[in-house]
């Protein structure tokens, strides 16, 4: 991901905690208050653990590839290796602190992880390494474990394997801490009227375990890297603890002081720098009503499990979310399930195809969020303009009708079955399903289904646990898939409709395209007729059809997907309340009459002055 400065004017209403569209730039600078300067500097970065706070940055940029070589006398010798088995000894007893700290908080396999630090600290070569380089070398402490770790770092960098490289990010914390330690010793005491630890941005070079914690164990609001990915231990952890967290931030440890105040908003991956009171109030109200969503232990009384119209017809609701933090609002809200699931955050944040080990620990995070509802797991859906090296080496000339989705997983049929294996370990006694992306025919789908079967009888010759079988359907969203809706519905347990790019493609409209911007406004005539179609064929298959995307709930377009049939929705939390209040004034019975009416037009002009002239099915105010 591209990481760039600048200055942008922000909304009018303060985020939410699902991603929205990029924020406008403002308008020309003016002597008294420049408007383009109030939301401060903003930085970019990628999403390791969403979330959105806000605070005081405190820096950790310690390098240790900048240590110096410093000598000590012959007689401080021993002082230094004394040095030495205190900072080890504290280290010890600060990860044992910690791990009991932990305890209940994060899952019983991460907060292992802290055990192979300790490990670390008890092992014979290293610190016979950093001892050898005091007595041989006469090398100050400080600089002799830099010099090891950074010596480990190179080797195990080198080689092409993910625990060998994993083990060289655990030494480095490890020798951070014991650093830490050092330089604490050397202060002696800590200033009384430092703040705690946890009110601050934390902002650091790397991703560690160590910078998540003071030595007293109080761990941070937030975090932002300049370096780091997703896959590491110290990664695992910001996930379990919900700490947001961006990394990859390049600009990062130039453009932001110790002691500036930030507003992180790690969902959308930004941090800005020093905005104006006027941001902070917004956002501070956004932060208070996500961390009031994120507590909730009782669904609010305008949340409902079943959602009816004024009729009586009763509407199925399952939540669409792309990460944790909506899910966890879903199931406070006491939502169906996740009937979509978008899993293209983890490989988007870094460079390298993410580990089965990272995808499966995210996955089992969501399936444990949605508190035992069911999760459909969309498959990766990404195309060559997001510039994932091990899909798309190169850019193509049309990306979003190349190589997309199911076509460019089945092209690189490692990515899929990494994906598949992680799903089907995570689901092993969850209720999950699968969906498959951009499909044109019946022959991506079989491929799926045989890719399935062998990773899943592989899985079972390893004594892995799986689920004898699971749901696999297709998502609707190419003008072939819908032409071929019968035959698709035939094999597939069930269809998710993704309407808003089926109408992109059956219109041939750019849904990004401003100018295009009111050919998507509300549904053309003969989009709606595809609609019907696809609902007779599911209801004569018994399949079901789920929907998502905004043109599904638009006031204009609503009574519309009622009428033709829709009665499963997929949406984002957020958007909940809104569609039950919709729901509760529509009449089916005189929708499905005022759809059949506008797919009998043969313009969009006709079916816009239904809309202007008639509220079909809303209820009379």
């Amino acid at each position: 991901m591209a990481d760039e400065v600048e200055t942008s004017e922000p909304p009018s209403e303060p985020p939410g905690p699902a991603v929205h569209d990029a924020e406008a730039g403002g308008a020309a600078a003016e002597a008294s208050a420049p408007p383009r300067d109030r939301g401060g500097k903003l930085l970019r970065g990628a999403t390791v653990a969403p979330g959105l706070v806000m605070g005081v940055v405190h820096r950790k940029d310690h390098d240790l590839a900048s240590a110096g070589s410093e000598r000590v006398s012959l007689d401080q010798i021993d002082s230094e290796l004394n040095r030495f088995r205190k900072a080890l000894h504290d280290s010890r007893l600060q990860l044992v602190d910690l791990k009991e700290r932990l305890h209940g908080r994060v899952p019983d396999e991460d907060a292992r992880i802290l055990d192979t630090h300790v490990t670390y600290l008890k092992d014979s070569v290293f610190i016979a390494d950093v001892e050898n380089l005091i007595l041989n070398e006469q090398m100050r402490l400080e600089a002799a474990i830099a010099k090891v770790v950074n010596d480990f770092d190179r080797i195990f960098r080198l080689v092409r394997n993910d625990r060998l490289r994993q083990s060289a990010v655990d030494l480095r914390d490890v020798g951070l801490r014991v650093l830490r330690n050092l330089e604490r010793d050397a202060a002696e005491v800590r200033p009384t009227d430092e703040p705690p630890l946890q009110d601050y941005i934390l902002i650091a070079r790397e991703l560690s375990i160590v910078d998540m914690f003071n030595l007293a164990n109080e761990h941070v609001r937030g975090i932002a890297t300049k370096e780091g990915g997703l896959t590491s231990h110290a990664a695992i952890f910001v996930r379990s603890m919900r700490i947001p967290t961006i990394t990859g931030v390049e600009p990062l440890l130039e453009e932001v002081r110790e002691g500036d105040f930030v507003i992180l908003d790690a969902t959308e991956g930004t941090l800005r720098v020093n905005p104006d009171e006027l941001i902070r109030a917004q956002y501070a109200e956004t932060a208070a009503e996500a961390e009031q969503a994120g507590t909730a232990t009782e669904a609010p009384g305008w949340a409902r499990s079943v959602v009816r119209s004024l009729d009586d017809e009763e509407i199925a609701v399952q939540a669409s979310c792309g990460n944790l933090p909506e899910v966890e609002q879903a199931a406070s809200y006491g939502m169906q399930g996740v009937g979509l699931y978008r899993t293209e955050l983890l490989f988007l944040v870094d460079k390298q195809l993410p580990s089965r080990e990272t995808l499966v620990h995210h996955y089992s995070s969501v399936v444990g969020a949605a508190r035992g509802a069911p999760v459909t797991f969309r498959l990766l859906n990404v195309d060559s303009g997001l510039a994932i090296p091990y899909l798309h080496p190169d850019k193509e000339r049309n990306p979003g009708l190349g190589q997309v989705g199911v076509r460019a997983l089945l092209a690189h049929e490692d990515v899929l079955r990494r994906q598949l294996q992680a799903i089907l370990l995570a689901g092993h006694d969850a209720d999950v399903r699968i969906a498959v992306p951009f499909v044109s025919d019946c022959g991506e789908l079989r491929r799926v289904k045989e890719v399935l079967f062998e990773e899943r009888l592989e899985l079972r010759k390893q004594d892995e646990p799986v689920q004898d079988s699971i749901e696999v359907g297709v998502v609707i969203e190419t003008p072939t898939a819908m032409l071929g809706i019968r035959d698709l519905a035939a094999e597939a347990d069930f269809l998710l409709l993704s309407l808003d790019s089926l109408q992109q493609y059956l219109l041939a409209a750019d849904r990004d395209n401003p100018k295009l911007a009111e050919a998507l406004e509300s549904l053309h005539p003969f989009v709606l007729r595809a609609l019907f179609k696809m609902f007779d064929v599911a209801r004569s298959t018994g399949r079901p059809v789920w929907a998502y995307g905004a043109s599904t709930r638009t006031p204009e377009n609503l009574p519309f997907v009622l009428g033709a049939g829709l009665r499963h929705f997929c949406v984002p939390p957020g958007d909940l309340r809104a569609l039950l209040e919709a729901v509760a004034k529509i009449d089916t019975r005189a929708a499905a009459r005022a759809a059949r009416a506008a797919a009998r037009s043969s313009c969009v002009a006709e079916t816009r002055s239904l809309v202007a002239g008639y509220r079909h099915g809303y209820a009379r105010g």
